[in-house]
């Protein structure tokens, strides 16, 4: 894969651990909304701890990129989805420790009505590799 990081003073500068843009080259990879549901019970993990549920939306993220051959390095894009915006920093903190701010994908934030099983977050990704 081929991966620059576009940064401009003309935009905003990111708030958190992503970058205003990603140009990549490779075969892409979509990989669907995960929520917080261990793989081996079904069961939703941090019912109401929005840190524990983002720990594991980032392990099953992770299970997804490493089946495909792929690693967060190779991620270009992501969307997180939040009940409430107000656990926007608690997600934050634990979507940092994946990304490193200078390479960190594009992202966008979004508070919305409801999630599937009524959890508090849900992270797709878009990988290159």
């Amino acid at each position: 894969m081929n991966r620059q990081v576009i940064r401009t003073d003309n935009a905003p500068a990111p708030v958190g651990p992503y970058n205003q843009a990603i140009a990549a080259s490779g075969s892409m990879l979509f990989v669907a909304g995960q929520i917080p549901l261990d793989p081996h019970t079904g069961e939703i993990i941090g019912t109401a701890d929005v840190t524990q549920q983002t720990q594991q939306v980032m392990a099953n993220l992770e299970a997804i990129l490493t089946a495909s051959g792929a690693k967060f390095q190779d991620v270009v894009k992501t969307t997180v989805f939040l009940a409430d915006m107000n656990d926007f920093a608690a997600m934050n903190a634990v979507y940092a420790q994946y990304f490193d701010e200078k390479t960190a994908p594009a992202r966008a934030c979004v508070q919305v009505a409801r999630l599937p099983k009524n959890v508090l977050v849900e992270i797709d990704c878009i990988a290159v590799i």
